[in-house]
């Protein structure tokens, strides 16, 4: 028994393989969801980022106000220090040599209302006002 092979060319280049029709459109459909699900978590995402980022600045807006509350009491606890009458007196008698005035040293406001006033002179020297007064 003999056997014959024999070579048969085939030319296939013209036939165009058929797609499935609903592969694209499947395939469509899945990118298409795919993608709105990657969206979804984005979105996600960002707003919890965002949530965190405001809570550290609500948190570090406190602290800074509570702060600042603090420096206020202490600015307004040394003012009201400052403006002590006792303190301002102490400075004044020990610092600048203030005195009580005496009671020639003072005019009285009706003095000066009525017309009759004192010279120059009595204003320098509280000493020759009191003897004019007196006279």
């Amino acid at each position: 028994m003999v056997e014959f092979y024999t070579v048969k060319r085939i030319d296939n280049s013209r036939l165009q393989r058929r797609r499935a029709s609903g592969f694209l459109g499947s395939c469509g459909r899945q990118l298409a969801v795919a993608g709105v699900v990657v969206l979804v978590l984005l979105g996600y995402a960002w707003q919890r980022y965002e949530c965190l980022d405001l809570s550290y600045r609500v948190q570090q807006l406190s602290q800074t106000h509570s702060r600042d509350l603090a420096l206020n009491h202490e600015l307004r606890v040394e003012l009201a220090t400052l403006r002590s009458p006792a303190r301002i007196d102490l400075l004044a008698r020990n610092q600048l040599g203030m005195t009580v005035p005496q009671p020639g040293q003072i005019i009285p406001s009706e003095a000066l209302a009525t017309g009759e006033s004192a010279d120059a002179s009595a204003m320098v020297n509280p000493a020759s006002f009191s003897n004019r007064v007196t006279h």
